[in-house]
């Protein structure tokens, strides 16, 4: 089974990955994910009492994380401040006056035990646990050693800025998270449910299909469904990232989290709070650091060997600088215990994922779901963009521009008649647009052996006729199609009696988008299915390649091509569709894209990226937010490493001291984070 809980008092991004870590090295427990943005934990096991199963193990990590299985708010810091408060009064009376009888002496103690015994207990709570050592021990050895060498103000500076750097720290990334949490505060708190005559306020996870609800002005829609009573405006903006309300009336299907505005209405519920369309946005976005990009991969590897090395080459600068340069054993000591405070790897364990969920986190906000830190990644290096044609470069829209009867026997209405036959049991946009033509119900009773075949059309039985509706080479037609528009068409037994034209516009953005698209030196192509001379009028009109006529495994095959022509792997191809008939194609790109699919499960599964609704240009603005992530990460993890190797080599040089090294370590951190937020502006 599945199971997910909260967590809190986690500060450290290193003690995530070492929690992680250890769950999933328990033989009882699978897929173990610590999020340390969003504070949640998620597991499988078997085991009866899971809660008790993980308490025990994160308590040998980390003494003080909190597993709650409610979300909980985060233990205030108001203790942490009166106590370094209290242990910077003490410091300085111990410090800089004389007091009698030695008392300097016992009060320098005392300020050292308040201001460490956080520390203290942390460091030794994890070496007696779990054997191991984090920068709680380094801080610890640094600050004891200091005062051992005589450096009593220096291993004060050392704590007091630390708890300092650690309580900004806290605020900052408890500022993060708030600032995403905002971004994603789309899940409805409650519903009203329609029971007689009456309306009861309930949770939306106890809704189940068929009910009726009714959601009043002001409130967000709770689950998805079908308007059957009233009309009013929406705002989707949390969904799609769109500004402009829409207006919905009677029949309209509705998404849920999207904002009443107007009018009440009554909502006929279509699918269960955990297949809904907020849910799925909600655990896409929570989900999504769990598959980590390059870099987060490579710091995780990292820091599992980066402690002890610290150590090792600390002990080294004790045993080896007193021999190879003119300094005192003291001396090597204290430069020591300087290389251990800059070391410590906060900045650059904190900095990397929080740039990842807040490069997420504003992609949703603007309508736009990615799957995984490593697609966010990815779409820097997008070198090849394909589109489909169909809902894709055009709007999906179809209408019908010409009826044509090539036998005396069948009027044009008769041909539209038996099309329409047909299509009523499809969902394609041709068969919607077919459909609308029709004004009078239709005889479907006696229809018999329905049949779709992707790509290429559909067949049914009907008074004892077999019918073939579809492109040229399902109904075998050999002659020559010469107009412009999509053609589908009619086969009655052994003969082809019609067909009917469609003519589908193009977005009015699309020529736009795909000019921002080459100023950043991607290549553009379009597939479709669409006859020559239609592919061959849009794409001159976008000034860009394309195949025409390519049916779902057509398309496979020329995008496996052109993969298998790439040069320099990190080179990355993208293929664009509306995640239903491109299903194999999308999951085969290195970046599937869905245009349109927020209500769609097949659009959410086949891809990677979901655009929340036809706006095209949402593909350049993911672009900008991955190289914008990707700046603020390189700019961070620069600044932290330089930083810290500069401090650290002011130090030998005698340059640099204690309180420089605490900057090195919570300062660059707390930097690091106030910069990943610029991501979220």
């Amino acid at each position: 089974m599945k199971y997910k809980y909260n967590l809190s008092n986690l500060d450290c991004a290193n003690c995530a990955r070492k929690i992680e870590e250890s769950l999933n090295n328990n033989k009882e427990i699978k897929n173990a994910r610590v999020n340390f943005n969003t504070l949640k934990l998620s597991f499988e096991t078997d085991n009866k009492k899971p809660l008790e199963l993980v308490k025990k193990i994160i308590n040998k990590i980390e003494p003080e994380v909190n597993i709650y299985e409610n979300e909980t708010k985060q233990t205030s810091s108001k203790f942490q401040i009166i106590r370094l408060f209290i242990g910077i009064i003490l410091a300085l009376i111990g410090v800089y006056t004389k007091l009698p009888f030695n008392l300097n002496f016992i009060v320098t103690i005392v300020a050292y035990i308040i201001l460490l015994s956080r520390t203290i207990k942390n460091a030794f709570n994890l070496i007696i646990k779990s054997k191991t050592i984090n920068e709680n021990f380094l801080i610890t050895i640094s600050c004891i050693g200091a005062y051992l060498v005589g450096e009593h103000m220096e291993g004060l500076i050392v704590i007091i800025l630390y708890e300092i750097g650690k309580i900004l720290e806290d605020k900052a990334v408890n500022k993060s998270r708030k600032s995403i949490k905002e971004l994603m505060d789309i899940k409805p708190e409650y519903a009203n449910i329609k029971v007689k005559d009456e309306y009861k306020k309930v949770s939306p996870e106890t809704i189940n299909i068929g009910d009726i609800i009714i959601v009043k002005n002001g409130e967000k829609i709770p689950l998805d469904g079908i308007i059957v009573n009233g009309n009013t405006t929406l705002n989707v903006t949390a969904l799609t990232g769109e500004s402009n309300p829409i207006s919905v009336n009677v029949n309209d299907s509705v998404l849920s989290g999207s904002i009443n505005i107007d009018s009440i209405i009554e909502i006929k519920v279509t699918e269960k709070y955990e297949n809904s369309t907020v849910n799925k946005i909600l655990e896409l976005v929570e989900n999504a650091t769990d598959k980590k990009a390059k870099t987060e991969n490579f710091v995780a590897k990292l820091a599992r060997i980066y402690t002890p090395i610290v150590l090792t080459l600390a002990i080294l600068t004790v045993l080896l600088f007193p021999l190879l340069f003119n300094i005192t054993f003291k001396e090597s000591i204290y430069k020591a215990l300087i290389f251990l405070v800059i070391s410590c790897p906060c900045a650059i364990a904190i900095s990397v994922p929080l740039s990842y969920f807040s490069g997420i986190g504003k992609c949703s906000k603007t309508g736009i779901l990615i799957k995984g830190s490593d697609y966010l990644d990815i779409l820097k290096n997008l070198k090849e963009i394909i589109f489909d044609k169909t809902g894709t470069l055009t709007n999906g829209e179809f209408k019908i521009n010409e009826i044509n009867s090539f036998n005396k026997n069948y009027t044009k209405k008769e041909i539209l008649d038996m099309i329409a036959k047909g299509e009523s049991f499809s969902n394609h946009p041709i068969a919607k647009a077919i459909l609308k033509e029709i004004d009078y119900e239709l005889d479907i009773k006696e229809i018999k052996n329905y049949k779709e075949k992707a790509g290429y059309g559909i067949s049914y039985k009907y008074q004892n006729n077999n019918y073939l509706i579809g492109n040229s080479e399902f109904v075998k037609y050999a002659g020559k199609i010469d107009k412009v528009g999509t053609t589908i068409f009619i086969k009655l037994n052994d003969e082809i009696i019609g067909n009917i034209i469609l003519k589908d516009s193009l977005k009015t953005n699309a020529f736009n988008v795909i000019k921002k698209l080459k100023e950043k030196n991607i290549n553009v192509r379009m597939f479709t299915g669409d006859n020559e001379i239609h592919a061959r009028e849009i794409a001159k009109k976008l000034k860009i390649d394309y195949e025409s006529e390519m049916l779902p495994t057509d398309k496979y095959r020329a995008l496996e091509i052109i993969q298998n022509k790439k040069i320099n792997q990190n080179d990355k191809i993208a293929f664009v569709g509306d995640g239903i008939n491109d299903s194999p194609v999308l999951a085969l790109s290195d970046i599937g894209i869905s245009m349109g699919g927020v209500g769609s499960n097949s659009a959410i599964e086949a891809s990677d990226i979901v655009i929340m609704n036809d706006d095209l240009d949402k593909i350049n603005i993911a672009i900008n937010i991955s190289k914008k992530t990707n700046h603020i990460i390189k700019q961070n993890l620069t600044f932290a490493i330089s930083t810290k190797i500069i401090i650290l080599l002011l130090s030998m040089l005698g340059f640099a001291g204690m309180w420089q090294a605490i900057f090195a370590d919570v300062g660059v951190t707390l930097i690091t984070i106030l910069n990943t937020l610029r991501i979220l502006k």
